[in-house]
Formats: structure tokens, sequence, C-alpha cells
């Protein structure tokens, strides 16, 4: 067997410096690599603040009926774009409608019980001059009764008898009946006037029963308007969860409809907000749309912690204490020009890249898109 040809030595020992210069120069390359990407992140650490926590937000206006019933009519599909005051959907109105009925024939029939205590009424009235006119007769005759009384008292006495006893004792007599009977037509003039103090008292009570039906009339023609669902504000349908013949309940909500007005909440560190300001110019990289590089301005800061506003937040008072560094809500709004742009494509929720270049002063509501 033939031996394999060897490789001659000036070979071998040229070809390990080529080797060495070429891990030499790579090892160069990584360094001068890592110096360039370190000094990068120094200087952007410097003159930038940048955080990836933000999302996209805006006004999300849920729609709920405001009495119950069934869904009749569904007017909208999702994502469709509708007009404040467009009806959405529309609820059964047979229940509405029957109260209603009901009640406008519960106002027809106080009202005739009105018109009858008006009629009792003068009734009552007729009857209290009648019996006035009776009390005038009354008088009249007690009136006669006793001058007779007196007249028959003086020619019947001890010294002359001109008349006899039972003449004297009849007018008497007479003159206590009409006593008695003026009296009496009195008492009747008092019980007149009574029946018509009841009875325009019972009118008075019929007649606040009307209002009082008549306000539940209204209550119930503008529960009988409740059945048309209306949007409130323009925007997009989102969250539809309403279809015919489904039960709704008052508060339940069947859809959201999602205004074209959309910033960015972007949750910055507490030892980041030193040199931010409203008015600052902000960069905004959204991952959704990665071509499209969109300049805001910094609005607003929040009057709180996000751990303030947690449902549950932290008590440091209990002993048990790890001091993090919170996160401070802050406001960032886009340019009108960019949202009319990219309308229907910007959606709350969706998630962003906030740089802001700190070289900037704080300065009134300017965007670099605006001066483009």
């Amino acid at each position: 067997m033939d031996d394999k040809p060897s490789t001659p030595p000036q070979a071998n020992a040229a070809a390990a410096p080529a080797a060495k210069r070429r891990v030499l120069v790579i090892a160069g390359l990584i360094a001068l690599a890592a110096l360039g990407v370190g000094g990068r992140m120094v200087w952007r650490s410097h003159y930038f603040v940048e955080t990836d926590d933000a999302y996209l937000a805006g006004h999300l206006h849920p729609i709920s009926s405001r009495i119950p019933g069934t869904v009749a009519k569904v007017l909208v599909d999702d994502n469709q774009i509708v007009h404040a005051g467009d009806v959405i959907a529309e609820l059964d109105p047979a229940d509405q409608r029957v109260r209603l009925e009901q009640i406008e024939a519960q106002i027809v029939q106080v009202q005739q019980q009105v018109a009858q205590a008006d009629a009792q009424t003068a009734q009552a009235r007729a009857s209290a001059s009648g019996a006035q006119a009776q009390v005038l007769q009354s008088q009249a005759t007690l009136l006669r009764t006793q001058q007779d009384a007196t007249r028959l008292s003086e020619l019947y006495t001890t010294q002359m008898k001109a008349i006899s006893k039972a003449e004297l004792d009849a007018a008497i007599a007479a003159r206590a009946s009409a006593t008695a009977d003026l009296a009496a037509r009195k008492d009747a003039v008092t019980a007149a006037q009574a029946q018509i103090g009841a009875s325009q008292a019972a009118r008075d009570v019929l007649k606040a029963q009307i209002k009082v039906l008549q306000t539940q009339a209204k209550d119930a023609q503008l529960q009988l308007g409740y059945n048309r669902i209306v949007a409130p504000v323009d925007g997009r349908v989102g969250k539809r969860d309403m279809e015919v013949g489904q039960r709704v309940q008052p508060g339940q909500q069947i859809a959201a409809i999602v205004q074209d007005d959309i910033w960015v909440q972007a949750n910055f560190k507490e030892t980041q907000l030193a040199n931010l300001r409203p008015g600052q110019d902000v960069e905004v990289n959204i991952d959704a749309l990665p071509d499209e590089h969109l300049f805001g301005h910094l609005d607003s800061f929040s009057p709180a912690s996000g751990n303030q506003f947690a449902l549950l937040p932290a008590d440091n008072a209990t002993g048990n204490f790890t001091k993090i560094v919170q996160r401070i809500p802050v406001k960032i709004t886009f340019a009108a020009a960019d949202i009319k742009r990219l309308s229907g494509r910007l959606a709350p929720g969706m998630s962003a890249v906030i740089s802001v270049d700190l070289r900037q002063a704080a300065a009134p509501q300017a965007t670099r898109t605006a001066q483009r």
C-alpha cells in the first residue's frame, strides 16, 4: 500500500500566521462593533428617553339598553361607521305600548270621576242654597210665632182672660216648634256646606291622581322611545353582542362605539421623567404599522402612578416594603392629519414604542409631521 503524500513543513509554517491574522481581524471587527453598539446605547441613553410600555388608547363608549326587552331589529354590523343619533337596534315595543294604553285609560276613568265629583259639588251647592232659603223661611215663621205668643200672653193674665188657656198654649207650642225647625234648617245648611267641602276635596284628590297618571304616561312614553337604541357619538361599532330575538336587560352591554380620536398612553419609569415636559415632540413606532414613523407631542402627565389606580394598591406601611420603580402614565397625542390619514388602522390596545429626544426644549403643540 502506497503512503499518503505528507504536507511539507514549510507550508504548515506559512499557514499558521495567516490563521492567527484572520482570528485577530475577526476579533477586532467584533470589538469595534461592540464598541459602536455600546457607544450608541450610551449616547441614546444620555439624549433620549424610551419605553416600550406604551399602548394606543381611545374613547370606547359602551352601548346598553335602558329598558328590558326583546331585540326586534339589529341595524348595524361589526366595524361599521355610525354617526351620533343613528339607530343601532330596536326592541319590541309591545310591552311599553300596553302600559301606556293602560295609563291613558286610567286617566280617562279618573277624569270621569272628576266630572262626577263636580256634579256632586253642584248638587251640594243647590242643596245648601235651598236649605239657606228654608232657614230664612223658618226665621220668619219663628218671628211670627214669637209675636203671636207675646200678644196672647198679654191677653191671658190673672187680671184679664181675653183668650182661653188653650189658645195661649198653642201659641207657645208653635213658637217652640218654629225654634226647633229653625235649628234643623241651620243644621241642614251646615250639612250641605260640609258636603260641598267633601266633594271639592274628593275632586282635588282626583286631580292630583290625574297629575300622577300623566307623569306616569310621560315616563311610559319615554320608555316607549327607549326601544330605539341610538349611537351617542360618531365612531365605529365594535364588540357587537346582540341578535334578533335576544332578551336584554337594562345596563347589559350589547355593543361599543370607538371614536377616531386616538392617543398613546406611555408608562414611563419615574426615573425617566426629570427632563420630560408637555409640548415635547415624541417619536411613535407602532408594532402593527412598522413602516409608519409617526410623531406626536407630549400632552400631559397622570396625576398619580399606575399603582395608585390599581384595584388593590400596595400598602407600604405594613413593614414588608420593597422599593420598586413606579410607572407614571403619560398621554401622547397624534397630529390630526395622521389620525385622519390612518383612520380605521389605529385601534386602542395596539402596542407602541416611544422615544423622546431630550435635546429639544418644551414647545407649544407642534409635530414634525406637520412640518414636513
